[in-house]
């Protein structure tokens, strides 16, 4: 590794701007389990196969501990937090029903974005978003849709129910774990039936054959659960590797130079927040991780010959990043919007008759 330089604004500012610099950034946290090294940890579990685990050429096993559809979900939200809700507009769509008239939704909390299907299915800001998408499509120009919903710039966006303009993914993020092994759990359900009496045994017998139901489905007799996942432990590293990806950075486009430098600027800095924001590392029960990591390193990849190095502790990190976003914020102009959006229902059920060419929920998640 080369010398690691000093992360400052300026340097931010050149990795936005020159078209002829770094193609990638990429940012390696290495992460523990709370209870430390060879503590078990729970991957997500998928239909059909169980833990997503592949064995390499060399025998080494590895497992997906989080997806990047995943982290992007997770990463989102962050922008509705207090400390970085005024860096994009906080669109609402009420979805209010006679039970509860005031719940609303965020566009940061829907899967498809901008895209999503409660978009479209919202007077106004379906228009809105649609003229969007065309302009985009039409012209290059991004800002409309980033005054909207930049987080569908910076995590991607399909409108696949609309114009079908797709945007790549400025950031990418997974964790996957090294070396696992796979481990086994069985259980055992203890039921009450041991403290009841003769009597009550009969008795609550005799009614589950007249309804025909199991006394073990109702909870009145013991289950053994049969041998299931039990977790795993890593052996080698557990990594979450970040990626933002500056060629698509420098694909996008403002209706002039000024504005093109605004906003890529802009979606940079989202970016670097939802790289670094401090998010929770609680993935899913029995899988609780930490950062190791005392400061972060980010490699400037460069299209050819060595990359750069550039670090500062997590929270000189977290402080200078959060600054450059919000200047860049302001400088790009986010407004917040003056109205809750509303859900039609009519307009749903017209989604619901248009034919679609190939349903492309399963592929566009996060």
């Amino acid at each position: 590794m080369s010398q690691i330089q000093t992360l400052t604004h300026d340097i931010i500012n050149q990795w936005a701007d020159n078209p002829k610099g770094p193609v990638a950034l990429v940012l390696k946290q290495t992460l523990l389990p709370v209870d430390g090294e060879g503590g078990v940890i729970f991957p997500p579990t998928y239909a059909d196969i169980g833990y997503s685990i592949d064995t390499l050429s060399d025998g080494t096993k590895m497992a997906q501990i989080d997806s990047v559809p995943s982290q992007a979900n997770r990463s989102e939200p962050i922008f509705m937090n207090a400390e970085y809700k005024d860096l994009v507009p906080q669109i609402e769509i009420n979805l209010g029903n006679k039970e509860d008239p005031d719940r609303k939704v965020s566009i940061l909390e829907l899967a498809h974005r901008a895209g999503d299907a409660v978009v479209r299915s919202s007077d106004e800001l379906a228009a809105e978003v649609d003229t969007a998408f065309k302009q985009l499509s039409r012209t290059h120009n991004a800002v409309p849709l980033a005054k909207l919903a930049p987080t569908s710039l910076v995590f991607g966006a399909w409108d696949s129910r609309g114009t079908q303009v797709k945007r790549p993914r400025l950031i990418r993020a997974i964790i996957r774990a090294e070396d696992v092994e796979e481990l086994k759990t069985a259980a055992q359900y203890n039921s009450v039936w041991k403290l009841l009496d003769d009597d009550q045994k009969k008795a609550l017998t005799d009614e589950a054959k007249k309804q025909k139901v199991k006394l073990s489905v109702k909870g009145f007799n013991d289950v053994p659960a049969p041998k299931g996942l039990g977790g795993i432990i890593a052996r080698g590293p557990i990594t979450r590797q970040v990626t933002i990806n500056l060629i698509a950075l420098q694909s996008i486009r403002g209706d002039s130079d000024e504005s093109t430098q605004k906003l890529k600027r802009y979606l940079l800095g989202l970016a670097l927040v939802a790289a670094t924001a401090e998010t929770e590392l609680y993935l899913r029960e029995g899988c609780l991780l930490r950062c190791a990591d005392e400061a972060d390193v980010w490699e400037a990849v460069a299209r050819r010959g060595a990359s750069q190095y550039f670090s500062l502790s997590a929270e000189q990190e977290l402080s200078l990043i959060k600054d450059y976003a919000k200047q860049a914020a302001a400088n790009f102009g986010v407004k917040q919007p003056e109205k809750t959006y509303q859900f039609n229902i009519k307009k749903a059920k017209e989604l619901l008759a248009k034919k679609e060419e190939a349903d492309s929920d399963a592929t566009t998640e996060g």
